[in-house]
């Protein structure tokens, strides 16, 4: 799927310049940073210091994903979803023309590398980011597509994760535009390429899969059975098999649900530390002594509910407040 050569009119050296035909703008490449079907990405020098410009020679294609980093800009105030959008513009060289788009160039540590150095306990963490990232996506209409740790990267202090090429996201109900076979619900027989939220939380589930096999694996049997088998061999994701096998069976309509489910298995304390009650013989005589206790009132239970989601909300700040010191402490070190 990938056509890079060096015949690529968008294959520049680096020291190359870039002048917009429409608003003059300059850009002075500094490296390439990637490449896909639809373009190559450059760090640049633009006016205001470091940017990240995307040229294709499908003006289709940068149109596309100008449009979906507008709707980005959309949902800034309550989630940064991607890189903002700072220039378009064409491209008159050897007599043909190259459209090209500028955004920020985000500064961060790839996905997987991440969790590699901080520990695996900032798996959950991140994915939760990502799945709330989601949600605002999809209330948008619009569905990821290519969702992968190489198009995830996060930044910070404090650690937030990033989206980086939109390049695959498509609008919701027409078909999957871009993918990679790894993420692919329909390589792995599990459902189709139709742009829904499903989609992109199957992907989620295999990303997850994806940190505890960095190297990934070959499909086999393919199917649940060879997903299910893999994700039952890692201590570090059976905790959250149950969110993960619903994600893949397409069980999740919305990101919402599936962040809620794992949110819940995150804050759950394990098995083994749970004191079981020990069984007691029920006799004639002790039953006569019970007495059944009365139901619980209306406004009692509105009061052990509310308790209860506080009580859920200090256990993943304090959490997430445990892994961000110790994150400091490293970077001290």
């Amino acid at each position: 799927m990938m056509n890079h050569t060096l015949k690529n009119p968008c294959k520049v050296s680096p020291g190359t310049i870039i002048k917009g035909k429409w608003h003059g703008n300059q850009y002075t490449i500094i490296k390439e940073l990637g490449f896909g079907a639809n373009g190559v990405v450059y760090l640049a020098k633009g006016r205001n210091g470091q940017v990240a410009l995307k040229m294709s020679t499908n003006g289709m294609s940068i149109t596309s994903e100008v449009n979906v980093l507008k709707s980005f800009a959309k949902v800034q105030g309550t989630s940064t979803l991607g890189p903002s959008l700072l220039d378009v513009d064409d491209w008159e060289v050897n007599r043909s023309k190259i459209s090209f788009y500028v955004m920020d160039y985000l500064q961060g540590i790839d996905f997987l590398s991440f969790i590699e150095q901080k520990g695996k306990s900032w798996m959950p963490i991140l994915i939760l980011q990502l799945l709330n990232d989601l949600a605002n996506l999809h209330d948008n209409g619009w569905v990821f597509g290519d969702l992968k740790p190489e198009n995830l990267i996060v930044t910070g202090p404090p650690p937030k994760i990033r989206c980086i090429d939109v390049g695959g996201t498509t609008v919701r109900g027409r078909a999957i535009k871009e993918f990679t076979e790894f993420y692919d619900r329909g390589y792995w027989g599990l459902g189709s390429r139709k742009a829904e939220p499903s989609y992109d939380l199957f992907a989620v589930a295999m990303i997850m899969i994806n940190t505890a096999y960095p190297k990934r694996f070959k499909k086999t049997i393919g199917g649940l059975k060879q997903l299910t088998e893999a994700i039952c061999q890692k201590p570090e994701l059976t905790k959250f098999n149950k969110v993960m096998i619903k994600a893949l069976q397409g069980h999740y309509s919305t990101a919402i649900q599936m962040r809620t489910e794992l949110l819940a298995k995150l804050t759950q304390p394990k098995q083994d530390d749970r004191k079981q009650p020990s069984a007691v013989p029920i006799t004639k005589k002790s039953n006569k002594s019970v007495k059944s206790s009365p139901p619980l009132s209306r406004q009692h239970y509105r009061k052990t509910k509310k308790r209860k989601g506080w009580m859920d909300f200090f256990v993943i700040l304090a959490l997430l407040g445990a892994l961000y010191g110790f994150y400091i402490f490293t970077k001290l070190l």
